[in-house]
């Protein structure tokens, strides 16, 4: 009998746990977490699975497997144009029940329009009961448009799906105030109140040999979750025990709390979801109170525009000195910006944006704390 309340969950899995032996997929552990999620949709709960390990699962079909042989980046994304096939067939095999594949970049997160159709995806496979499986698509990705991690990936994920628990599988139990790998006296912990730069110190490097997330990503990925207002499990996904203790309602790893006032959703996806495509740079002296009265940014208080970007993307708005002030959604392009922003006349910029509206608007701006 589970003594969860959890209505929608985010499973991450990665590819340590999808090809241990870099030798294709192997159920041995996956088996366990297939399971889990056939016990979660009996209860009721609607699961989002994220599984990272394409590269993993494809490697071994490739002659160029000597000792110390380190793949090119093309001879990886055929890796993991096989692996994936592969990848799905496992899964797709455990289940009773029909699976979807949704491959994505970051370039398809981090436009709003692309965004909201991944996410009325999901909710379509949700109600009519088919599991979404969802990975970077490692294929056609670029440095320039990649999450680079399914860590970071399962929580901009669990943001889109409006999840209320996200889970993220580890090779080890948790979170530990030093590396449990190299030292014996490691102390786990159960829980995490507050993300911090400590929190962040204590998650070291990664760990796996097969995946490209170690500790760190994670905790990035718990706090992007968190700040959503989802509740973020870190757990040893090797033991089919982490499951049966989760569906208990107990803690089995590292359980961050979500935080009291959540960004709305919109807000979230321009922090921790887009990219800014340009900045814009005001004095040193500019009030940084934009949320909810946008219209105090002129062009008459722009020093730079930086970037080339178009009407209806992120942009970052910081200081001359570098603090950063926010994130915020273009109502110009930096074209236009740059020209405006130039004009020796006042009257003329004023009379401009009279006529043409303000360069923010307060409902597309998210303040970010400087870092």
């Amino acid at each position: 009998m589970s003594s969860v309340s959890w209505k929608r969950i985010v499973i991450k899995v990665g590819s340590a746990l999808i090809a241990p032996n870099q030798n294709g997929c192997s159920s041995h552990y996956l088996l366990g977490i297939a399971q889990f999620i056939v016990r979660c949709k009996s209860m009721g709960i609607e699961v989002v699975l994220v599984s990272s390990g394409s590269v993993a699962a494809g490697a071994h079909l490739f002659n160029e497997q000597e000792e110390g042989y380190k793949p090119s980046i093309a001879v990886k994304k055929a890796m993991a144009a096989a692996g994936q096939m592969e990848m799905m067939t496992t899964w797709d095999r455990l289940f009773d029940f029909p699976t979807a594949q949704i491959l994505v970049t970051h370039g398809d997160l981090r436009d709003r329009e692309r965004y909201i159709s991944i996410q009325e995806t999901i909710f379509s496979l949700l109600e009519n009961g088919i599991l979404p499986i969802l990975n970077e698509n490692d294929t056609v990705t670029t440095d320039k448009l990649k999450v680079g991690d399914n860590d970071n990936l399962s929580a901009m994920v669990a943001a889109a799906a409006d999840a209320d628990t996200l889970i993220i599988c580890s090779d080890v139990d948790g979170l530990y105030d030093s590396n449990p790998h190299t030292n014996a006296d490691a102390k786990l912990l159960s829980s995490v109140p507050f993300i911090t730069d400590e929190i962040f110190e204590m998650a070291g490097g990664a760990t796996s040999s097969v995946g490209t997330g170690g500790m760190k990503t994670k905790i990035e990925a718990a706090e992007k979750a968190v700040a959503h207002g989802i509740d973020t499990y870190i757990v040893n996904g090797f033991t089919v025990q982490t499951f049966n203790t989760l569906l208990s309602g107990k803690n089995p790893g590292t359980h961050f709390a979500p935080d009291k006032k959540p960004m709305n959703e919109h807000l979230h996806w321009m922090t921790h979801t887009s990219t800014a495509q340009g900045e814009v740079v005001v004095n040193n002296d500019f009030n940084t109170e934009l949320e909810g009265d946008s219209e105090q940014l002129t062009s008459n208080e722009i020093i730079a525009v930086n970037g080339d970007f178009a009407v209806g993307d992120t942009i970052l708005v910081r200081k001359d000195d570098g603090t950063r002030i926010a994130n915020a959604t273009s109502n110009y392009s930096s074209c236009l910006l740059s020209f405006i922003a130039e004009q020796d006349d006042e009257e003329f910029a004023s009379k401009f944006e009279d006529s043409t509206g303000p360069i923010i608007s307060d409902s597309n701006i998210a303040l970010l704390e400087d870092k």
